[in-house]
């Protein structure tokens, strides 16, 4: 096992089973500690982490891949919105419409483990999601038909009476795993 120190109060454990870290009083996953690390604090010591006081060495790590490894695992939820609805409706009304697919999303997956782990109480506080645009209801219905070709979970939010498609929000996921099917859509 290799440990890594910094200069802050909280330490983190590698392994290649496990990652922990000790923030305050308590080890926990690396996915809620890495998650606001600041990088430029990390030092690296060969001191030992464990109780039974076990010399460990230290693995290589190449200059922000472990940084990379992790914010391509974080868990993200990714909302669309129409560009045409931005430009026509009052803001207010568009932004509500992003909120409730949201949290449709959210609820209609709250017993998924990912939907779990985002909205855990460590990670409360530093939720990931990236809203981007489609031009209109075409492009966002296409998008729609294109997330469930590919088995990715989202809601499409259509508002009533009106039946008008305006926003879609996907359940959480790893970065990773979700990322490709929205990088071509604008910020």
């Amino acid at each position: 096992m290799a440990s890594v120190i910094s200069a802050s109060r909280f330490t983190f454990s590698i392994s290649n089973s496990l990652r922990l870290c000790w923030n305050a009083r308590v080890w926990l996953p690396s996915s809620i500690c890495l998650r606001s690390w600041n990088w430029n604090s990390i030092s690296f010591s060969s001191a030992s982490m464990s109780e039974s006081g076990e010399s460990n060495s230290v693995l290589p790590l190449d200059d922000g891949g472990a940084k990379a490894e992790e914010a391509a695992d974080v868990l993200v939820q990714y909302v669309v919105l129409r560009r045409d609805l931005i430009d026509s409706w009052p803001l207010g009304s568009v932004v509500t419409q992003g909120c409730h697919a949201s949290v449709s999303a959210i609820w209609l997956n709250k017993d998924d483990p990912h939907t779990s782990e985002y909205c855990s109480p460590q990670n409360i506080d530093s939720m990931h999601k990236v809203t981007l645009e489609v031009k209109g209801e075409t492009q966002i219905v296409n998008l729609s038909e294109k997330l469930k070709a590919n088995s990715i979970v989202h809601k499409l939010w259509v508002e009533q009476p009106e039946n008008i498609p305006t926003c879609l929000a996907s359940k959480p996921y790893p970065k990773s795993v979700v990322s490709p099917f929205f990088k071509k859509l604008k910020l």
